[in-house]
């Protein structure tokens, strides 16, 4: 039982098993390898997990979720949010948006902006909760499957919702140890 996660940054060491939720969530428009490292690789990206703080077990513990972030200098884009379906509806999501909303606010962003397909109901009634608002929709935007997404926005020069979380702890990569092999934030 999963009584609590910790976010940190992605590392080279976390590619695997983001690679594997990957394909369970989003199919043949699952990032490859390539483009994983392609994106991390980009100036401006952020990218974090969340691992989970297990009482039961002992040890390092399966990546349960992770999320990116590119800053342009103006507003921020949300990259990806990914969770594991056997831990769905148990918050990580929202703490991993939290943990990208404030980072967008550390780095003083105008807004944040992301696309979601227009189906994935869970993900649009999180978002709105956060106050991001639909600003229109990009027809067939992910592919291969031709589903359309809704573009949306959070203004972050209006006051942050009192409802909306507001503390997610995460390790600042140029705080974490560096990893022999190379860390991917």
């Amino acid at each position: 039982m999963i009584t609590e996660v910790r976010l940190r940054p992605l590392r080279n060491a976390d590619f695997d098993r983001v690679l594997e939720l990957e394909r369970q969530l989003f199919g043949r428009g699952a990032w490859t390898y390539g483009m994983l490292a392609d994106e991390l690789a980009g100036l401006g990206r952020w990218y974090i997990v969340a691992e989970p703080e297990r009482l039961d077990r002992a040890g390092n513990q399966p990546v349960v979720g992770y999320a990116g972030l590119w800053f342009d200098g103006d507003v921020t884009q949300v990259m990806t949010i990914g969770v594991d379906p056997a831990v769905q509806r148990h918050g990580v999501g929202r703490q991993l948006l939290t943990a990208l909303i404030e980072r967008s606010r550390k780095v003083k962003a105008g807004a944040v902006l992301l696309e979601v397909r227009v189906d994935n109901v869970p993900a649009i009634e999180m978002y709105r909760e956060f106050g991001f608002e639909v600003l229109g929709v990009r027809k067939r935007y992910y592919q291969p499957e031709d589903i359309d997404a809704y573009t949306m926005r959070l203004d972050l020069a209006a006051p942050a919702d009192a409802n909306a979380p507001t503390d997610a702890p995460v390790e600042s990569p140029a705080d974490a140890p560096d990893d022999k092999a190379g860390d991917a934030a």
